[in-house]
C-alpha cells in the first residue's frame, strides 16, 4: 500500500483505519526495520500520535500487534497470524478436495491429504481410487511422521534444531498414532510393526537428514512397501504464501499395478502439489 493509498483510507471507519495500520505493518519498511514506532505509524497515517499511541495499545491489547521491548517498535502479532494460518487451512480443504478428485481420476489410485498434528501426521480428506483392488482411505487416522513420505514431506523444510527436537521427541513413535477408522478396521487392515530392512528409508537421525535432502532435491518422497505389504506411494508438499509446507499430496497404490514406474508418479504428484500450492498464492518456484 502506498501513502495515497493510505491517505484516501482516512476517512474510512475505524475498522478500516486499524487495518490501514496493519498494512503499514508488513509493508517492506516495517518488515526491514524489525517494525515501526508509534511516530512513525503517525507519519505514515497522518494521524495525530496520541491517537495513534492509543489504537496501539488497543491492538495490542487483542494480540494483533506486539511491541519489541528494547526498540519499543511494533509488529504483526501472534494473533493475526494465527487467523491467517486458520484461513490457509480453511482455503486449503476447500481447494483440495476438487485436487485431489483430479488426481486420483488421473492415476486412477487413491489420494489423500496430508498434514502434520502434533509431530505425526493426520490425513484429512481421501479420495479413493475406482478400481476394485485399491488401497485404503484413511480420513482421520494419524501415523507416525517417520515412517510415510508424506510424514518425511511436511518437516522437510524445518531447520537442523528443530528436527532435532522433533526426532528426539517423535523418531521413535508407533506406526499408528491412534485408532484406525471404523471401515479400515472392518475390513482387517493392519499396518507392519516394524519397515523391513531392505525398505526401511528411515532408521535413525542421519538416515532422516539424508532423505530430506533428497526430498528437497527431487521435489517428492516414495514409499515402497515400508508400511503397508505390497503398497507403494508418493508424496509432494504443498505450500503456502508464506512458501512454508503446509501440507502434503499423497498418493497410494498396489505394488502390483505400479511396477517401476514409482519416481514416475512422484514427479507427476510434486507438479499437482504445485499447482495446489500456487491456488494458495504459493510463489512461484523457478
Amino acid at each position: 500500500m502506498t501513502p495515497t493509498e493510505g491517505a484516501a483510507r482516512r476517512n474510512s471507519s475505524g475498522l478500516g483505519r486499524d487495518i490501514e495500520i496493519l498494512e503499514w505493518l508488513g509493508s517492506d519498511e516495517a518488515v526491514a526495520g524489525d517494525g515501526l514506532g508509534v511516530m512513525r505509524i503517525a507519519q505514515l497515517t497522518g494521524r495525530d500520535k496520541a491517537v495513534i499511541s492509543r489504537t496501539m495499545a488497543t491492538l495490542s491489547d487483542a494480540e494483533l500487534v506486539e511491541r519489541d521491548a528494547t526498540t519499543m517498535n511494533y509488529r504483526l502479532g501472534s494473533r493475526l497470524f494465527a487467523i491467517a494460518a486458520r484461513t490457509t487451512e480453511a482455503t486449503l480443504a476447500s481447494k483440495a478436495r476438487a485436487h485431489l478428485r483430479n488426481i486420483a481420476q488421473s492415476t486412477r489410485e487413491t489420494t489423500h491429504l496430508c498434514v502434520l498434528r502434533g509431530g505425526n501426521v493426520l490425513t484429512v480428506l481421501s479420495e479413493l481410487s475406482p478400481h476394485e483392488f485399491r488401497t485404503t482411505g484413511w480420513e482421520g487416522v494419524t501415523t507416525a511422521a517417520w515412517r510415510t513420505p508424506s510424514g518425511r514431506v511436511l518437516i522437510s523444510d524445518w531447520d537442523r534444531s528443530s528436527l532435532t527436537r522433533w526426532y528426539e521427541e517423535h523418531g521413535r513413535d508407533e506406526p499408528l498414532v491412534g485408532p484406525l477408522n471404523p471401515a479400515m478396521t472392518a475390513a482387517g487392515f493392519a499396518v507392519l510393526e516394524t519397515p523391513p530392512e531392505s525398505k526401511a528409508v528411515v532408521s535413525d537421525f542421519d538416515s532422516l537428514l539424508a532423505e530430506l535432502h533428497r526430498i528437497r532435491e527431487r521435489g517428492y518422497a516414495t514409499l515402497d512397501e515400508e508400511l503397508e505389504a505390497g503398497v507403494v506411494g508418493a508424496s509432494a508438499p504443498i505450500t503456502d504464501f508464506t512458501g512454508h509446507i503446509v501440507a502434503a499430496i499423497n498418493v497410494s497404490a498396489p505394488k502390483s499395478r505400479i511396477g517401476g514406474q514409482l519416481d514416475r508418479l512422484g514427479a507427476y504428484v510434486a507438479q499437482a502439489a504445485q499447482e495446489l500450492s500456487r491456488s494458495l498464492g504459493a510463489p512461484t518456484r523457478n
